[in-house]
C-alpha cells in the first residue's frame, strides 16, 4: 500500500522557476532539487544563478538546467520559450519593484514592471500549457504579493501588476481546466530578502511590520516551500484558482 505522504511527491517533475537565482526564488529551487524534481532554472542574474546552479549539483544528482536572460526583453523570452516547454510545473516568481509616488512615477519604471511582473508570466502560461494540455496535466504557480490585495504607498506600478497577477490567475485557471491544468497564486508577506533590504535594515520600519503580523516575525524564503510543494504536487489536485497568502496572518489581523 502506498503511503499518504506520496502524493507531496515531485520527484521526476519538470519544474520552471524564474527569479530563482536569489531570495524566495533560490529557496524554491533549492527545495525542489531536494525533492529530487528535474528543474530548469531563469533568472537575469547570471553570477548567482551560475553559482546556485554549482550548489546543486555539489548535493544532488539530478537533471538541472538554467538560462540567464532578461524577462522584460519580449525576444529573448520568445526564443526561450521556443525551445523549452515541456514543464509539469511552472513557478512564475520572478518579479521586480521600482517604487516612486505615484505623480513622480516614470513611465519607463512602470512599462519595465508590467513587462516583468505581468507580461512575462502571461506569455510563460500562454505558451507552456499549450504543453501540458496534451498530458491533460499540469500545475501553474503565480507569486504574487499582499499588493495584490492591498494599496501599498509609493508603488503604484508593483500593487497594480502584482493584483493584475492574481486576477490572471483566476482567468487561466478557468480558461486551463478542460486541459487539467491548476492555476493558483502564492502571496508572499514581509519576507526577508534583497526586495525587502531597505524595511529589514530600517529599525523603525522593521518592527512596525513584524508587529502588523500575528506571527510577529517577518517570513523566511524557507517559508514558501510547503505550499509551493503541495500546490505542485497531486495532494492539491483538487485546488485551481485560489490564492494563498504566506503572510503571518498579516491580512486576517483586525485590532
Amino acid at each position: 500500500m502506498s503511503k499518504f505522504y506520496e502524493i507531496f511527491s515531485v520527484k521526476d517533475k519538470r519544474v520552471l522557476i524564474t527569479g530563482a537565482a536569489n531570495g524566495n526564488g533560490r529557496a524554491l529551487s533549492k527545495a525542489f532539487s531536494e525533492a529530487d524534481s528535474d528543474i530548469f532554472l531563469v533568472d537575469v542574474d547570471k553570477h548567482n544563478l551560475d553559482s546556485l546552479v554549482e550548489e546543486i549539483k555539489v548535493h544532488k544528482n539530478i537533471n538541472v538546467q538554467s538560462a540567464a536572460f532578461d524577462l522584460s526583453n519580449s525576444e529573448e523570452l520568445s526564443d526561450f520559450l521556443k525551445k523549452n516547454t515541456h514543464f509539469d510545473v511552472v513557478i512564475n516568481n520572478a518579479g521586480i519593484t521600482r517604487g516612486n509616488h505615484i505623480l513622480d512615477y516614470e513611465d519607463f519604471d512602470w512599462d519595465l514592471t508590467y513587462k516583468v511582473n505581468l507580461l512575462a508570466p502571461y506569455k510563460i502560461i500562454k505558451k507552456v500549457s499549450k504543453k501540458m494540455s496534451e498530458r491533460k496535466s499540469g500545475s501553474i504557480i503565480n507569486i504574487t504579493s499582499l499588493a495584490a490585495e492591498v494599496g501599498f504607498p509609493e508603488n503604484p506600478a508593483y500593487v497594480a501588476f502584482k493584483g493584475a497577477l492574481k486576477q490572471l490567475t483566476k482567468a487561466a485557471a478557468l480558461d486551463l481546466s478542460s486541459s487539467g491544468i491548476r492555476v493558483n497564486s502564492i502571496g508572499p508577506g514581509y519576507f526577508k530578502t534583497n526586495m525587502t533590504a531597505k524595511s529589514w535594515k530600517d529599525k523603525t520600519l522593521r518592527e512596525e511590520r513584524s508587529n502588523r503580523m500575528m506571527l510577529s516575525r517577518w517570513g523566511e524564503p524557507s517559508d514558501l516551500i510547503g505550499i509551493a510543494i503541495f500546490l505542485a504536487s497531486d495532494a492539491s489536485s483538487y485546488v485551481t484558482g485560489q490564492d494563498f497568502y504566506i503572510d503571518g496572518g498579516w491580512l486576517a489581523k483586525g485590532l
